[in-house]
């Protein structure tokens, strides 16, 4: 029996799993991505929640593989607290439902936490917490996002809107650069999509 990313070893002997992907010999399983869908710990804005979710997890096994190599430093125990709960919370009143359902416990959820906030603050260490835009970059979001800088029907003026165009403008920037390390980690990877054989 395959051991999936989220389950104890009691866990994995009860339940019998598919895997979904192997990321570098590490098994992601159905019940994994399930697991992160109820938690909330992958984006869900996707048309197709597994599929998504799968891709997602594949990419945080890949950034999980950087983490170990280039320790980041161990959060604090209250942050992991901090997540841990904000994890629980997503399910709401089918955290119960969800930890029989995925065999997972709460030292499980607790990890998860921690994983998290190794993986942002090495992001944060790779990449910075903000990344320099140029006034053209600025001025691009500005006019592609008019939504995003009206008030009670009114656009903002560009120099009032830019420095929160400018802020967002970056976000987008380091969610680009990030993605193409993403991209690059996948290439170098061993990655296998679907049910192994």
């Amino acid at each position: 029996m395959v051991c999936g990313l989220w389950l104890s070893p009691l866990s994995a002997q009860q339940l019998l799993d598919r895997v979904v992907a192997l990321v570098n010999g590490t098994p992601i399983t159905l019940t994994d991505v399930n697991a992160a869908i109820g938690l909330g710990l992958v984006d869900r804005s996707g048309t197709d929640d597994q599929a998504s979710a799968r891709r997602q997890l594949i990419d945080r096994q890949l950034i999980l593989g950087e983490v170990a190599r280039f320790t980041p430093p161990e959060p604090d125990a209250a942050a992991v607290e901090r997540e841990m709960a904000a994890l629980k919370a997503a399910p709401g009143a089918r955290l119960q439902a969800l930890m029989q359902s995925t065999g997972l416990d709460d030292q499980r959820i607790r990890d998860l936490a921690r994983d998290t906030l190794r993986i942002e603050a090495y992001l944060d260490q790779r990449f910075g917490t903000s990344v320099q835009v140029s006034e053209e970059e600025v001025e691009q979001y500005y006019r592609g996002h008019p939504e995003e800088f009206t008030q009670s029907g009114v656009l903002l003026t560009y120099d009032e809107a830019a420095p929160l165009a400018r802020q967002r403008a970056s976000t987008v920037r380091r969610a680009a650069l990030i993605a193409q390390w993403l991209r690059d980690l996948r290439a170098r990877a061993e990655v296998a999509e679907g049910r192994p054989r």
